[in-house]
């Protein structure tokens, strides 16, 4: 799938452009031919802020275990109150 690129004077005609928007399908705006802005749908915005947070909250723990040492699957169980089976 080619990436949809717009200059940003489209925006005249902004109807058309948010007409091209949809779910992982960004409009790629451009100002004096070099890219610029993208418009996403709202709902693909919100997936990439939550993925991005997990990813900053995996990334931590990643630290953390690094510094303070893995833990054991038995640990984990016995932390969760034995939930796992």
């Amino acid at each position: 799938m080619m990436p949809n690129i717009k200059p940003v004077s489209d925006l005249r005609n902004y109807n058309e452009v948010l007409r091209d928007i949809a779910v992982g399908e960004p409009v790629f705006l451009t100002k004096n031919g070099r890219g610029r802005y993208a418009i996403v749908d709202m709902e693909e915005f919100e997936k990439t802020q939550a993925t991005l947070k997990l990813m900053q909250e995996l990334a931590k723990g990643e630290a953390s275990a690094k510094e303070k040492g893995y833990i054991d699957i038995s640990d984990v169980e016995n932390i969760l109150g034995g939930a796992h089976g």
